[in-house]
């Protein structure tokens, strides 16, 4: 099915002219003079993200000027198009440096969170470049649509419910399995950590277990944190610091949307997906600080602060996944603000022994314009997780280093699997950039779809 924001092929387009510093003469000297004269009144320049609409004889759009910067160029800058060009179709008159993402950028740029209020729909649609596939590029912007919309959907609309039953419709969509285990039946089943974590909220916490692809193909397992809201536990937020907690659900919605990118393309793999999917709330059954829980795995982990949970029901499932012994375990969470304030919002750092798998994820990153930065697992670091009681605190002492000792803490759970890498991701846009509108936000799951898609292409 095509996406809302292309065109097809053969659609007539206005002319979008792509002027940088050292093209636009050339540019200016081929408009018609009236044309010229009016970009010259409009003052428009070369700089990038600068857009001038050309006036026709008649009043219609003749051609759109658009600046960009050839020096420092952002693959993403097309996506600030969809938010200002009127309804009408558009295509590049000279090829963008990057088409695939150019066009990418454009649906990206396009998207809307518009479930609880009517907003106009500008309707500009881009005639794809030539030699695109059309379908891989719908595929992508529509997982991330999706994955933006779950973050975005607040928690009395989004529970642990809501989170299975976005994963049974992917599932349907694609004639994936899905299991559920919830509430008591977790303790069951051996997930005592999402059951601990998620008993004191009035919707049963749960772990999702979506299995898609042949038996006997490589198996890759995706684990995405599924914190529906998080209040911090008996260690209580602050009211300013549970403001955008509907989002700490950001890791199982890139999960999800990397799933609907992998079963859409049909790569060749055998995949799993696990998202533990909780509340963490606050009752008199809640867990406390000072309890000591028992994982999966076997270790037993003191509750050093209740507002560390993520990395409780992560790590039951991380030892459920690698059970299995998979070529490669996946995982996505909001996890920690200290990851924000060493590298920002943009740039979610990750953490693998595996250095080949690294170089791939880095360079990944850098091509589909999806960036990470990979980060150590220093194992030093690991005594500030010492506990005198138990195998190991859920935090760290002294403040240091919090990415890091989370991300040690999670790879105690993995032992089995061939590769382990955890995405510690924000989830967020705090303003609107190209392509990337302010509110939730899909990170990692791109390049990593581009890292799977190299290593297990569809069998056709």
């Amino acid at each position: 099915m095509p996406h809302p924001s292309f065109a097809p092929p053969d659609a007539a387009a206005v002319p979008i002219r792509i002027a940088t510093p050292a093209s636009w003469p050339a540019i200016a000297a081929a408009l018609d003079p009236r044309e010229r004269r009016y970009a010259e009144a409009a003052g428009f320049e070369p700089r990038a993200g600068e857009v001038c609409l050309l006036p026709a004889a008649d009043g219609t759009i003749a051609a759109v000027l658009f600046g960009a910067d050839e020096r420092a160029p952002d693959p993403f800058e097309a996506g600030r198009l969809a938010t200002v060009l009127p309804k009408g179709v558009y295509g590049f008159a000279e090829p963008p440096a990057d088409p695939a993402l150019a066009a990418l950028a454009f649906a990206l740029g396009a998207y809307r969170f518009d479930r609880y209020r009517d907003r106009p729909d500008r309707e500009a649609r881009l005639r794809l470049p030539d030699g695109l596939d059309g379908e891989e590029l719908a595929r992508i912007a529509e997982a991330v649509r999706m994955g933006r919309d779950l973050v975005n959907t607040p928690a009395n609309d989004l529970g642990p419910d809501g989170i299975e039953e976005a994963a049974r419709r992917l599932a349907e969509r694609h004639g994936a399995a899905v299991e559920v285990t919830a509430g008591d039946d977790l303790l069951d089943a051996d997930l005592p950590m999402i059951h601990a974590v998620g008993r004191a909220a009035e919707r049963p916490p749960r772990l999702i277990d979506l299995a898609w692809g042949p038996e006997g193909a490589p198996a890759v397992t995706l684990v995405g944190k599924g914190v529906a809201f998080d209040t911090g536990g008996l260690d209580l937020k602050p009211s300013a610091g549970m403001l955008l907690m509907k989002k700490d659900m950001g890791g199982a919605a890139a999960a999800l949307a990397l799933a609907d990118m992998v079963m859409g393309a049909g790569l060749n793999l055998r995949l799993r997906l696990l998202i533990p999917a909780v509340e963490n709330a606050i009752s008199g059954s809640s867990f406390r600080p000072g309890d000591v829980l028992r994982s999966r795995r076997g270790l037993s982990v003191e509750i050093g602060n209740t507002d560390a949970e993520g990395r409780l029901i992560l790590a039951d499932a991380l030892a459920l996944a690698d059970e299995d012994a998979p070529e490669l375990i996946v995982d996505f969470a909001t996890l920690t603000g200290a990851a924000r304030v060493a590298l920002g919002p943009d740039l979610p750092p990750f953490y693998t022994h595996d250095d080949a798998l690294a170089a791939d994820i880095a360079r990944l990153g850098v091509a589909v314009h999806d960036p990470v930065w990979r980060l150590p697992l220093w194992q030093p670091y690991r005594r500030m997780l010492d506990s005198k009681i138990a195998d190991t605190n859920n935090v760290s002492s002294g403040g240091f280093a919090g990415s890091i000792t989370a991300a040690l803490f999670l790879s105690r759970f993995v032992s089995a699997a061939k590769a382990h890498v955890h995405f510690d991701v924000y989830a967020w846009n705090p303003s609107a950039r190209p392509g990337r509108p302010e509110g939730g936000e899909v990170q990692a799951a791109r390049l990593v779809y581009a890292l799977l898609r190299e290593r297990y292409p569809a069998v056709r």
